[in-house]
């Protein structure tokens, strides 16, 4: 067999400081020294590329993703024809459209994106952000009813609406067409209206169900394009096409941000997004940038960690509508004081996740060892337990839930781990009348539970994850992509691997183990983040970082060191100082060499 068995535990390592045993990632040895040699490429990228399931005719493909081949024709989604066509006649006689989206960066930029197209096409059109604390997730009635009192008479749902059943259905009784367009898995039975433009319908077969609502979108948008210039609209009107190409820093912004898979047609829109957001266009997301001091070739790292944040936490702790309104407007000034206070909301969101973070893994300590960790309190901020969520899932390798309540109700969010399916479980106990609302994708879920069946859910969800654990065999691990000396973790090493990006969901950033290397220094730098000088046995050295990690098992390893030699697991990066460029480990994870 030429395929490295995906068992193969590195270094011995079956449980690490953090808990994870270590295996190698599989991959083809064959195919792998097939496409370095093909291509010219060194044996290292051969092996991640066949380790990411790329074969030998795909390599310039993945290297080079290009839309005009990968994207889709829309006219492939169902309802996508109904979409268009009543959009067309909407803007043709002059009817108000709206945009209702959801909260987050991926409703934000989806909102952004419509609002940019009709501006281009003349055509005003408003914008409505629901207040998470006081509206919830998706369209609700009371907000129906204003925009129709508003004189709107064509509704388009981005990110959100799949699930809306009661409130469309007001909608259809009070002459009020909405379009859905989503991204959400579905139910069988889909909300009545005019279109249910979704690749993650059940009755769907697209091939494309890894887009975010932003992607969907944008292939609303390329479609109504095409029809609006089939129909002459553009001609009569005397008008320029809309250039969708410079629409694609928030495509990217969006996809990168709701963590959906980075392969396939997603990995081409981020790819030319990038390229469009560091033309800074976008007064928004310049103004972003600028206050967080982006002074760099962007990245999917300054998408998801840096502009995504700051976007999201409007809808966290603040004014919801503001992420889509610093997306979309064109006035600099605007963008600028926009910008400053998502910045001040996002350094708000710090402190508040910080402090429920502490309470919940006080919590959850007593929880180590179940299948899932399941922590509520009055009074914790419904704006950040999404994230407390995800803190919790790290630290104790299981799917995590947060539920903050409030009045007798829990609002909660969830996320999992890689072979358990959240969303589905929270569907189920939806569908059993356990939750007054609930769904999500298969690693992340949110719900509202009556607070007296919050136990009764939990003891749910953990037979349901139980039971996905032991049949999925499910358990706490890295993949692993190789092991290095350090003498080979180069800005040459690091410069070859960037072109396998970006690296996000569905494709992994390689990492790397080093072998016996001994702690020569160790100190803890901001607030909790381990900084450590490695040396290996011919006193080649190694710098690293640890985030987050101070107060935790990997944290105090390395801090209580000993003296011991220690295999460290990480992933490569250059590291900026002072215009001098230098190789920077971003540890994950260490184990004691035996």
């Amino acid at each position: 067999m030429d395929a490295v068995a995906s068992e193969t535990v590195v270094f011995g390592v079956e449980k690490s400081f953090s808990g994870r045993r270590w295996l190698e990632r599989d991959y083809d040895q064959r195919l792998a020294m097939a496409i370095s040699q093909q291509y010219t490429l060194p044996e290292i990228i051969g092996r991640l590329l066949s380790a990411r399931d790329v074969d030998l005719e795909a390599v310039e493909t993945f290297l080079d993703p290009r839309l005009n081949t990968l994207l889709p024709d829309p006219g492939h989604l169902l309802d996508m024809d109904k979409a268009v066509e009543r959009l067309i006649r909407a803007i043709k006689a002059g009817e108000q459209v709206a945009v209702f989206g959801d909260y987050d960066v991926d409703g934000a930029t989806s909102s952004a994106l419509v609002k940019r197209f009709f501006r281009a096409l003349g055509v005003d059109l408003r914008i409505y952000i629901p207040d998470r604390m006081k509206e919830g997730y998706g369209p609700n009635i009371p907000a129906l009813s204003q925009l129709k009192g508003q004189g709107t008479d064509v509704v388009i749902t981005v990110d959100c609406g799949t699930a809306s059943y009661e409130p469309l259905e007001y909608a259809l009784e009070n002459d009020l067409d909405v379009i859905v367009v989503d991204h959400h898995v579905a139910e069988a039975g889909l909300p009545k209206a005019t279109a249910v433009v979704n690749p993650n319908r059940m009755d769907e077969d697209s091939p494309h169900g890894q887009l975010a609502a932003v992607g969907v979108t944008f292939l609303l948008l390329v479609a109504l394009n095409r029809g609006l210039r089939e129909a002459g609209y553009y001609k009569e009107q005397n008008l320029a096409e809309p250039d969708l190409m410079a629409l694609l820093d928030l495509v990217a912004l969006g996809t990168v941000a709701d963590i959906v898979p980075l392969t396939g047609v997603n990995r081409a829109l981020v790819i030319q997004g990038l390229k469009v957001f560091a033309r800074r266009r976008n007064a928004g997301m310049k103004a972003l940038a600028d206050i967080a001091g982006i002074d760099e070739t962007p990245s999917a790292y300054h998408m998801g960690f840096i502009l995504g944040p700051r976007v999201n936490a409007g809808g966290r702790v603040g004014e919801s509508h503001l992420g889509a309104q610093l997306l979309s407007t064109e006035d600099e000034m605007e963008a600028a004081q926009i910008a400053e206070a998502l910045n001040n909301y996002n350094l708000e969101r710090r402190e508040i996740e910080e402090q429920i973070s502490n309470e919940a893994v006080e919590q959850a300590e007593s929880q180590r060892g179940e299948s899932v960790v399941f922590v509520a309190a009055e009074n914790w901020h419904a704006g950040v337990i999404g994230i407390v969520a995800s803190r919790l899932k790290e630290r104790f390798n299981v799917p995590a839930c947060v539920v903050a309540v409030t009045d007798g109700k829990g609002v909660g969010s969830a996320r999992s781990v890689p072979g358990v399916n959240l969303g589905a479980a929270v569907i189920a106990a939806r569908q059993q009348g356990m939750l007054l609302a609930g769904g999500g994708h298969a690693m992340a879920a949110g719900f509202t539970c009556e607070a007296d069946k919050l136990e009764a859910f939990r003891d749910f969800l953990a037979e349901r994850i139980s039971k996905q654990i032991e049949d999925n065999g499910v358990a706490p691990s890295w993949k692993i992509d190789g092991a290095l000396k350090v003498e080979a973790a180069s800005l040459d090493l690091i410069h070859q691997v960037a072109r396998l990006g970006p690296f996000g969901s569905g494709n992994a950033e390689p990492r790397f183990v080093f072998n016996g290397l001994r702690v020569a220094k160790v100190d803890v730098v901001g607030a909790d983040h381990v900084r450590c000088h490695f040396v290996d046995a011919n006193g080649k050295r190694l710098q690293g970082i640890a985030f987050r990690t101070a107060e935790t098992e990997l944290g105090q390893a390395l801090l209580n060191h000993g003296g011991l030699p220690v295999h460290v697991l990480g992933r490569l990066r250059e590291n900026v100082w002072q215009g001098r460029s230098s190789v920077q480990l971003m540890i994950d994870d260490a184990a004691p060499a035996q």
